[in-house]
């Protein structure tokens, strides 16, 4: 045998022991830093080779060594010198350190930080039991994130060590039931509860998880036999129909159930789902579709395997269908499928998590069938629609920060002229796509969610590139039905990415084109070139060429045409002309009088009841317009017919409404986004001569404050309820911020604030503040907050809609919301606090308590006031009592000095929350002389507080002094002058106005005889 040893430190040593057999060579191993591993490579004349590897772990963790080959000895003192510096590195890396560390920051409550140094530790440890400790603390950090597939897996590894590690199985059973794996979570705490049968934890955990694996053995046996009897209904050739339908749609109830799903799927219920599909009935086509959609909601595998025996193609066949309901049905099928492949449904399955699938290609594959549906003929108008809203939900990134954007990029290549095609489609021509009243503003909606989710300036021109391609391309001098696609695919870009489309607009010929368009004798040119020149002079700029070579043009076009759609039309150019000033009253486009006129003709219009929704719908566009005028606010505020009829309209199923009608209501209430000027700078602007914009008189407070009461009389809350439900991309996210706008122009009065409740606004306004624009969430959140600052959360925000709210407050909490929005949203959130612990918890839940505690810091007294409220009702809390025990802060020190504050409100919130902590916690009784050498002159100013409610809190806390346990201390009290005015409180004849501080000061002095610190007075 041939002997060959390694010595890399005095303390580590190999020997490797290798058959001398002539044909091998030996090549010496290298040492990588992190673990010390080197390799023996043993290479063969036959070309074979032998990898043999082993890997050796010491404590010193990231030493560096290189073997040189044993019989080259030149370089050898050098490498004993850098392998003794290296050595000494290492020492300092210590798993121990890290371990301790890492506990400190997790006392603290430092989640992150203290996982970082366990992990540190664990690449460093090879000690087993110190090893398993680690992995069993870091097991408790993930545990807190709520990491629970990470926890247990630490948890397993210190179990593996010492299988009797108690704390590592528990930390593991609570993973394992929270990732819904109740019968391995009952078998650890099982062992536990073996292991320390005493243990009255252990013990209820047990009684509880064996409970709910017995409510999930009954819940499944009943699914299975359900399933199965749907199954025989269905089959039976003879069944009656009604029976057929009604299992067909308890089916569809029973695939939202996990267990249910699972059972539908495995009892090969895709098979008969197909057949029921190929019925042709509506009934059961939508029940097969709902089915399908509850077997895929969350479950990646089962999602793929249906798609696979369905197929993609007989997917999109269903959903081209001229039926609104299996329309959207397939559409909602498509979009669980598409979050399960994508991961955007996050719940937790089994050991589906073990499983790597890889989608791409399936979500390739759907996205180019749903580009193709876009402009085939064979896809009815509900398809187009379904379509068109699937890209535009799924192609655009949803987190900006997420540097993936390839989905965009492919659409632009492969679905661009499609969606401009669709855009250019002309209803009143031949041989036109099959569409609805809102297919062209949704592919408008589609092209302004493409051009935003860009990233550069290259991508940016080669969309402009694409567009500026296609318009080109349908010009044609010869055929007048190629131009007007043009520019109504023009239009659809001035709707969506208006930047791409004004510049197209600004090329020579195109603005002259439409207004020569304007004069044709064809009316489907005269509307789609009206309808043009409508969206092109949104710019200042646009509409002033406009109103000099245009409005003549409109007014004849007006006047002389019979067709009430080119009419109304032209009608709303004018408006949108006459408006081009915005509110400035100082900058009239026309004279004295025509906007009014106007106005009055488009409320006359939108009134007709006779004319259809669509032209009426132009009416609102006109409204929107003009109502930036304060005289056609209040003149359509006091039009309760019309103002009725736009609520109505509100509420049908024309979604292209909702902006209109959104941009009127932002007008009639004031609630756009404006900037106070200061006098100084408009003294300035006049100086030189530049211009000012002036405020119309009955743009004041008074006037804005009638208006929203006429509208709140008309029942606008219940328009804006129904508008908010809309499941539509048409709800884009700025018509979410407009809405919410208004909602928080309708919740300035207090008084008002009931009458939105009660017609559904308070439950409206919960998505409007989770979803949306940045400022639009903000605004909704702080309308929230107005209501439930003043308002029962309970009768506001009912059922499970009231821990909706808890997210939206939080957010108001941050630096760089105004004070008011932090004032209101702590008054709300001291409102929910104090309903249940429920709601405390998820308050909690929220990470709001930092912000809490940070702005009973603050400077103005009314925010001060407001949080210190706030955690006088969040103290019952058990996280928030740790933090007042915890040592090396001010917060029981806050408190403490808050109770002799001169704002009387402020007092009884802080010496509330004393009460309430010295009654849960005795050490902080003991804390609390420690914070302040004050403490016993501040004690005696509360009982001594002419306010009974303060003086109440005061006894309390001394009451909880003397149960405290701390004899010293309840010595301290009784020696004081306490005793003197606990006397005479005592001692006080009954009275109902402050009988309850007269009996608090007897029982303390009970507390007291009986601790032996004071006897009761007798006479000899």
């Amino acid at each position: 045998m041939w002997e060959f040893s390694v010595e890399f430190s005095q303390q580590v040593s190999v020997l490797w022991r290798v058959d001398p057999h002539p044909l091998f060579k030996i090549y010496p191993p290298w040492f990588w830093p992190t673990s010390l591993r080197f390799s023996i490579n043993i290479n063969c004349d036959g070309g074979g080779v032998a990898l043999l590897q082993k890997k050796l772990t010491a404590q010193q963790s990231g030493s560096e060594a290189r073997t040189r080959q044993p019989k080259q000895g030149k370089r050898r003192e050098e490498r004993r010198r850098h392998n003794h510096t290296i050595l000494k590195m290492g020492e300092m890396a210590d798993p121990i350190q890290f371990k301790d560390e890492g506990n400190k920051h997790f006392q603290a409550g430092e989640v992150d930080k203290a996982i970082e140094c366990y992990t540190k530790a664990i690449k460093l440890c090879t000690e087993k039991k110190v090893l398993a400790v680690v992995y069993r603390n870091r097991s408790a950090c993930f545990l807190k994130k709520e990491s629970y597939t990470n926890a247990a897996s630490d948890a397993s590894k210190a179990i593996d060590v010492d299988a009797a590690d108690v704390k590592a199985l528990f930390r593991r059973c609570q993973a394992l039931e929270k990732l819904g794996k109740l019968d391995m979570a009952f078998k650890d705490v099982q062992r536990c509860s073996t292991i320390e049968p005493k243990n009255k934890t252990f013990l209820e955990t047990l009684r509880r998880l064996g409970a709910e694996i017995q409510a999930k053995l009954k819940t499944t046996f009943s699914t299975d036999s359900r399933v199965q009897n749907m199954f025989d209904i269905l089959l039976d050739e003879e069944m009656d129909k009604d029976k057929k339908e009604m299992a067909a749609n308890n089916l569809v109830v029973l695939a939202r159930e996990e267990a249910g799903a699972e059972r539908i799927f495995q009892n090969n219920g895709v098979p008969l789902l197909l057949d029921l599909l190929e019925t042709g009935k509506v009934e059961m086509v939508l029940a097969a579709i709902r089915t399908f959609a509850g077997m895929c909601t969350g479950h990646k595998a089962r999602a793929m395997a249906i798609i696979h025996l369905v197929g993609i193609d007989k997917l999109c066949s269903i959903m081209a269908v001229d039926n609104e309901d299996i329309a959207l049905a397939t559409c909602d099928l498509f979009q669980c499928i598409n979050d399960s492949l994508t991961g955007g449904d996050r719940r937790f399955y089994g050991k589906e998590e073990a499983l790597v699938l890889d989608a791409s290609k399936d979500l390739k594959s759907i996205l180019m069938a749903l580009l193709e549906m876009v402009a085939s003929k064979k896809v009815s108008g509900h398809g187009r629609d379904q379509a068109l809203n699937l890209l535009t939900r799924n192609v655009p990134r949803k987190d900006k920060k997420d540097p993936d954007h390839s989905k965009s990029l492919f659409t632009i290549d492969h679905g661009l002229k499609k969606i401009l095609k669709v855009c250019g489609q002309i209803p009143d021509l031949p041989d036109q796509l099959p569409m609805t009243e809102n297919t062209q503003l949704i592919a408008s909606v589609l092209l302004d969610k493409l051009w935003d989710d860009l990233r550069c300036d290259p991508e940016r021109d080669n969309y402009r590139e694409v567009c500026d391609e296609y318009i080109k391309g349908k010009f044609d001098p010869n055929d007048m039905d190629r131009n007007i696609h043009a520019i109504n695919a023009l239009s659809g870009l001035l709707q969506g990415p208006f930047e791409v489309g004004n510049q197209l607009v600004g090329r020579q010929g195109i603005m002259e084109m439409m207004v020569a368009l304007c004069g044709s004798e064809r009316e489907v040119d005269q509307m789609v070139a009206v309808e043009a020149l409508i969206h092109s002079s949104t710019k200042m700029s646009r509409a002033s060429f406009i109103i000099t070579n245009g409005v003549s043009l409109l007014k004849d076009i007006y006047k002389k045409t019979k067709n009430d759609k080119i009419k109304i039309r032209a009608l709303v150019g004018l408006c949108k002309l006459g408006s081009a000033g915005g509110d400035d009253y100082s900058m009239r486009q026309f004279a004295e009088g025509s906007t009014e006129k106007l106005a009055k003709q488009c409320r006359k219009w939108l009134c007709n009841s006779a004319m259809d929704t669509r032209t009426r719908k132009w009416a609102i566009e006109g409204l929107a317009y003009l109502t930036q005028d304060a005289d056609v606010k209040d003149d359509f505020v006091e039009d309760d017919p019309a103002m009725k009829a736009m609520f109505d309209l509100a509420k049908s199923k024309d979604k292209t409404i909702l902006y209109a009608v959104a941009c009127t209501l932002v007008n009639c209430t004031n609630s756009y986004e404006k900037k106070d000027i200061m006098p100084e700078l408009v003294q300035l602007a006049k100086f030189s001569k530049q211009h000012v914009p002036e405020q119309h008189p009955k743009d004041k407070k008074d006037f804005i404050q009638k208006r929203v009461k006429r509208m709140l009389k008309g029942g606008v809350i219940s328009a804006l309820t129904v508008m908010v439900k809309a499941d539509n991309v048409l709800l884009t996210d700025q018509t979410k911020e407009m809405l919410a706008r208004v909602f928080l122009a309708l919740a300035d009065d207090p008084k008002d604030r009931g009458t939105i409740c009660a017609h559904g606004g308070g439950k409206a306004l919960i998505p409007l503040a989770l979803e949306g624009s940045a400022i639009g969430k903000v605004r909704a959140a702080h309308a929230l907050a107005k209501i439930a600052a003043v308002s029962n959360p309970e009768i506001a925000f009912p059922g499970e809609r009231i821990y909706e709210v808890v997210r939206p407050l939080v957010s108001l909490l941050h630096p760089e919301r105004d004070g008011v929005q932090n004032y209101e949203a702590l008054l709300s959130l001291t409102n929910l606090a104090g309903l249940n612990d429920k709601l405390r918890v998820k308050i909690l839940k929220e990470k709001a308590l930092p912000e809490i505690e940070q702005y009973m810091f603050e400077d103005h007294d009314h925010i001060r006031q407001a949080a210190t409220e706030c955690m006088c009702n969040l103290v019952t809390c058990k996280e928030v009592q740790d933090r007042y025990l915890e040592d090396g802060n001010d917060r029981l020190k806050l408190l403490v000095l808050m109770c002799v504050e001169d704002n009387e409100k402020l007092q009884r919130a802080a010496a509330g929350g004393l009460a309430m902590l010295t009654a849960a916690q005795k050490k902080l009784c003991t804390k609390m002389t420690l914070v302040t050498l004050q403490w016993m002159e501040i004690l005696q100013r509360l009982i001594l507080h002419d306010q009974p409610q303060i003086q109440h809190r005061g006894l309390v806390i001394v009451y909880n002094m003397l149960n405290s346990d701390d004899n010293e201390l309840a010595k301290k009290l009784m020696e004081s002058e306490i005793l003197e005015i606990l006397t005479v409180i005592g001692k006080a004849m009954d009275n109902p106005k402050r009988q309850i501080v007269i009996d608090v000061a007897r029982t303390c002095l009970v507390k007291a005889m009986d601790l032996g610190l004071i006897k009761p007075f007798t006479t000899p």
